[in-house]
């Protein structure tokens, strides 16, 4: 119960990488808040949630990260329903690929809009509220091992992960000062229906069997497969909790082995 009586907000919650959160910290004693763009879907995994976790209730609210109105209306009714904001994790996320000659700017923009605009912006309305309760606060962004290189096929999302490490940095460097500890999570290659979507643009771009990459990228992680949500859990439950108190502006590679920093 290491996040007993605490309020936290998930974007992207409903599927994958944030249910899988979300449901975990249910389990360690938060209330939840699954945020994500399709309401109807939030209220549903939210009323899951709270079946499962011992009548703490969780709360679905619908969110476009990429409006500033929407983020603030997100914002309004936590505070509306449960009083505070406790901890944020920034997952919500997008993810296009083609080779550097056929990149488009609506692509571009598309990504970077989810993918850095979306995540600062709501870190930023979050960490504003947390500062008006005055007793600090845990946010942990969501970047990715394609944040740490380049690739041919994947610039922008590249691109648009780095920046999430680099304001992971600022992020933390800035809000430390009010107590609030900002870091990320940079997963490997997970197998979540993303990942099947990821799968069938390689097949396009590099002429491969629908799975063959699924399955080349999972033979070649370290630890001998691909992630899976579940493992993504436990660095999100520690980075939000006390025993995280001392680590600032840093991202955790939870990856298999595939990136070491």
């Amino acid at each position: 119960m290491r996040l007993e009586g605490k309020v936290a907000v998930i974007t992207g919650g409903a599927r994958g990488i944030g249910r899988a959160i979300a449901e975990r910290y249910a389990a360690e004693g938060a209330r939840v808040v699954v945020a994500d763009l399709d309401a109807a879907e939030t209220a549903r995994v939210a009323g899951e949630i709270g079946r499962d976790s011992g009548g703490r209730g969780a709360i679905g609210v619908g969110v476009n990260v990429t409006s500033q109105a929407s983020i603030d209306a997100m914002v309004a009714t936590v505070v509306e329903e449960a009083g505070r904001i406790d901890i944020l994790v920034n997952n919500a996320g997008v993810f296009e690929m083609a080779p550097i000659l056929e990149i488009t700017r609506e692509s571009y923009a598309k990504q970077f809009a989810v993918n850095v605009e979306g995540l600062l912006f709501t870190l930023q309305a979050v960490a504003r509220q947390m500062v008006a309760q005055g007793q600090g606060g845990k946010i942990v962004n969501f970047a990715s091992q394609a944040g740490r290189r380049g690739e041919a096929l994947v610039a922008v999302y590249c691109a648009s992960k780095a920046a999430v490490i680099s304001l992971t940095q600022s992020a933390g460097l800035g809000l430390i000062k009010h107590g609030i500890n900002v870091n990320a999570i940079a997963p490997g290659v997970v197998d979540t229906p993303m990942w099947d979507v990821v799968d069938a643009q390689f097949a396009k771009y590099e002429n491969l069997p629908l799975g063959e990459k699924k399955r080349q990228v999972g033979a070649a992680v370290p630890y001998g497969r691909m992630g899976r949500v579940e493992d993504m859990v436990g660095a999100a439950v520690f980075l939000a909790s006390a025993d995280a108190d001392y680590i600032v502006a840093q991202t955790l590679n939870v990856d298999g082995g595939n990136w070491m920093s």
